[in-house]
């Protein structure tokens, strides 16, 4: 889907409607807005953090638990002090 929009006074963008409802973004919600390429890339927050835990999950090996590792390594820690 792509739409033109025009930006307006002080910066200000809108985000057309059919692209709201198209990524369910409502009056509120935060967008990452990302550089890439020489362009704007606009990503709700939600799949900004989805992105995230793809890129990180492809260096975990299957069946460990990144919370449960920091939580233990926090444990070490404070039993060295």
């Amino acid at each position: 889907m792509e739409t033109r929009v025009q930006i307006r006074k002080g910066g200000r963008l809108v985000v057309p409607v059919k692209l709201r409802k198209a990524l369910n973004i409502k009056a509120g919600d935060e967008i990452v807005a990302r550089l890439e390429n020489d362009s704007i890339r606009l990503i709700p927050v939600q799949q900004a953090v989805k992105l995230a835990q793809k890129a990180v999950r492809q260096y975990v090996p299957q069946g460990v638990s990144l919370v449960d590792e920091l939580i233990k390594a926090r444990r070490e820690e404070a039993r060295g002090e």
